[in-house]
């Protein structure tokens, strides 16, 4: 159910007295800071093209993808890719496995589709 403001007109200007505030004392968000945040940096880790890019190529191709074929993958340097894979291990969306000289990388489905709730649910709670 979408939350509404009670508007009230606010106060002419002529009426105020300095430091008087002329807005609704309940026009303040229902979104806690620490929701906000939250919700902030889980967006912020999806925010970057080659993320998408790297998080794609991992779904479509089930099991293990080697980090060679995530380099030739996307438009970017290697030291790029590495970057980026980071941001999303760190983030618990991929894991990596070493094999020899290789590292390959995985999606870890449970944790993105937690995301995806989440971000739902954050977003829900703006309306």
């Amino acid at each position: 159910m979408p939350r509404t403001l009670s508007v009230i007109a606010p106060k002419p200007l002529a009426d105020r007295r300095r430091g008087e505030r002329c807005c609704v004392p309940s026009a303040k968000s229902v979104v806690r800071t620490a929701e906000a945040e939250r919700l902030t940096a889980d967006l912020e880790t999806l925010a970057h093209p080659v993320r998408l890019q790297l998080l794609d190529v991992l779904l479509r191709n089930e099991g293990q993808v080697c980090v060679c074929d995530l380099d030739a993958a996307v438009p970017v340097k290697q030291p790029t890719v590495s970057h980026h894979l980071k941001v999303l291990r760190e983030a618990g969306l991929v894991s990596s496995e070493k094999h020899g000289l290789w590292v390959y990388y995985r999606v870890r489905r449970e944790a993105l589709a937690a995301l995806r709730a989440r971000i739902v649910a954050g977003l829900g709670e703006l309306a």
